[in-house]
């Protein structure tokens, strides 16, 4: 999946203890930058990503030959302008893109690690990342920004971190898995581990690959990324190259193809077990459960300047779980901004090309960086 000449290497000496107790060190952090880092070194931003993203955040992604994920929102005069700022994004741990994974080999047993790599958790992938600050002598971003996921390590960095992010911009998240969630990744697991070619998580171990439940999974989430309206705009009852249905279990709406190439393209560029990993990473993530319930308590100790943003038709991370972070902000005073932007295509607005999330976005940072640092 990974030509390793792509791919830029942080190998972490430092020993991280995992939230399951389990030390790991010596281990990759894969990542990629935008931009120059300047004399003072305080134009840097650090970008997290989503379940399914990389370090590959816009231009060309090498080992897919595809756009990168938030080509829309960075570049070149854009939102987040790379001609202005220095970008680091990393792989999680846990992914599939060159960072310590699953798909690693175990050096005890010289196979593939499988369901015998630890499990990991939002504060692990915060904790290993920061490890890049380090590496290039960064003391303190001007900003840390991720949408879904990556707003939930947005959220979890200002928490461990309070004095090395001037700025945070967390986008369509929350600071904890609904039940609903939880359900839906639930789905997705149990559809990986019901293929036969899953074998228990060893299935690279014997040159295979569980294709049909992954997509599946791909299938089943891809849903909660859209609308109703979205997709009743999109696809309706629209029939999918025929004038009449077939009376078969073909695709014979638009919808249905959608969904099959969707899944379909998913398994060329993702793993089946980081899968499993990630979303029960996301799972797991309840912030306020370390400061005893109370999310503002685990933001008292920072000043960063907040903006959080949601959208009207997100669904996965409604509105209110965004504002549940704005008043837990404002209850401790701090400095915190809230933007909900009219989209009609739902939890997935973040990524696409949304003129008024763009421009909110590209005002905030921009103004942050006039006023924080210039």
């Amino acid at each position: 999946m990974i030509n390793k000449k792509d791919i830029k290497t942080l190998i972490v000496k430092k020993p991280l203890t995992l939230d399951c107790g389990r030390v790991i060190s010596d281990f990759p952090i894969a990542y990629e930058t935008y931009g120059k880092l300047n004399e003072r070194k305080d134009n840097a931003i650090l970008i997290f990503h989503a379940l399914t993203g990389d370090q590959f955040v816009t231009g060309k992604n090498p080992v897919t030959d595809k756009d990168g994920w938030w080509a829309y929102a960075v570049g070149s005069g854009k939102a987040i302008n790379t001609d202005k700022y220095f970008l680091i994004c990393a792989n999680v741990i846990g992914g599939c893109m060159g960072s310590f994974g699953p798909s690693h080999i175990d050096p005890e047993t010289k196979k593939a690690f499988g369901t015998k790599f630890p499990v990991i958790t939002i504060n692990d992938m915060v904790n290993a990342q920061v490890n890049l600050l380090d590496h290039f002598k960064i003391n303190q971003l001007f900003s840390v920004i991720g949408g879904s996921m990556g707003g939930m390590q947005v959220l979890q960095f200002v928490s461990n971190f309070p004095d090395k992010a001037k700025t945070a911009i967390p986008i369509a998240c929350t600071s904890s898995h609904s039940a609903q969630n939880i359900a839906f990744n639930e789905l997705g697991r149990q559809s990986i581990m019901a293929d036969s070619d899953w074998k228990e998580g060893n299935y690279q171990n014997q040159n295979l690959n569980p294709g049909k439940g992954l997509s599946v999974a791909r299938m089943a989430a891809h849903i909660t990324y859209l609308s109703k309206k979205g997709l009743e705009n999109k696809f309706g009852r629209k029939l999918q190259e025929r004038d009449d249905l077939k009376f078969g279990f073909d695709a014979d709406f638009q919808i249905e193809s959608y969904l099959r190439h969707q899944g379909s393209v998913f398994v060329d560029r993702f793993d089946a077990n980081s899968y499993l990993y990630i979303t029960r990473a996301m799972d797991y993530f309840d912030l306020p459960r370390k400061f005893g319930g109370n999310l503002s308590k685990a933001f008292e100790k920072t000043k960063t300047k907040f903006f959080i943003i949601s959208f009207t038709s997100d669904w996965l991370y409604p509105t209110q779980e965004n504002k549940d972070i704005v008043i837990a902000l404002n209850s401790i005073g701090a400095d915190v901004g809230f933007a909900e932007i009219e989209s009609d295509k739902g939890h997935d607005s973040f990524l696409l090309d949304v003129p008024d999330f763009l421009n909110v976005l590209k005002n905030f940072v921009d103004k942050s960086y006039e006023e924080l640092i210039r």
